[in-house]
């Protein structure tokens, strides 16, 4: 059984309160030998570090999601960064930019984003970035901040965007939509990008594959993202575990916080 890494699920989200152990238990005897738990808002950290403690296959991730924006206070960024000096944290996130969800001041969500990459530079930590309708500005403020590593998740560029970002050393975080017949333009890049940038994720409870529309999405579902992957590239599943497992565990270095 191929060994993945889940780069990005949400299992502190409520819906998982009925079952969560059980998700869990299915996500690894899917294979899933490592999950990233990123953080939407303060009130997420104690819950997630709490989600993750004695829990091998579980990393936390910090930070404050631009969806979450009424839910921020700017001293938020002066505790994350006391949240981050324990180095439980595998990466800075889920942070970024969101043009696509009306009534989100966009001067703000800047104003968070760069902050908080500030402090990812400061540590060394990869982020984990949202960027929905605001890919071309992440990318600009990724390059204008420098000095940083990480995933822009859910990937939904075009060619061009995707190189900028691996000329950065940047991955893409590839879940769910892939496995959509329509996704054209997203299986062309994926079919064809290096594979050392590329990072499997299941953004449960969002985004289920092809197979599981309409449905509560869970880790153990990375399986189906890797077999339309390995599909796609013409690859042994095998070799597509073995190779985007290896990028995650040296991108969120998951190796030292085993």
């Amino acid at each position: 059984m191929p060994k993945l890494v889940d780069s990005h699920a949400h299992l502190d989200d409520t819906c998982f309160d009925a079952d969560r152990e059980t998700v869990i238990e299915c996500a690894i005897h899917a294979g899933v030998e490592s999950i990233v738990v990123p953080a939407v808002d303060a009130a997420s950290w104690p819950r997630i570090k709490a989600l993750c403690a004695d829990r091998r296959p579980l990393f936390p991730a910090f930070g404050l999601h631009p969806m979450y924006l009424a839910q921020h206070a700017p001293g938020h960024v002066h505790e994350l960064s006391s949240w981050l000096d324990d180095g439980i944290a595998v990466a800075v996130g889920e942070i970024g930019l969101d043009f696509h969800m009306s009534g989100l001041d966009r001067d703000l969500q800047r104003q968070y984003f760069s902050r908080q990459l500030r402090l990812a530079r400061e540590r060394d930590l990869p982020v984990i970035v949202h960027a929905r309708g605001a890919l071309e500005e992440v990318i600009l403020t990724l390059r204008r901040t420098g000095g940083l590593r990480g995933v822009v998740h859910s990937f939904s560029g075009s060619l061009e965007q995707a190189q900028r970002l691996w000329r950065m050393g940047f991955h893409l975080g590839i879940g769910g939509p892939v496995t959509y017949d329509r996704a054209q333009r997203l299986r062309r890049i994926v079919a064809q990008m290096p594979i050392e940038f590329l990072l499997l994720e299941s953004d449960a409870p969002d985004q289920p594959d092809a197979g599981h529309r309409g449905q509560r999405n869970e880790p153990s579902r990375v399986v189906d993202v890797l077999r339309c992957v390995a599909a796609l590239r013409d690859l042994p599943e095998t070799v597509l575990a073995s190779a985007t497992t290896d990028n995650a565990r040296r991108l969120f270095d998951l190796d030292r916080h085993a």
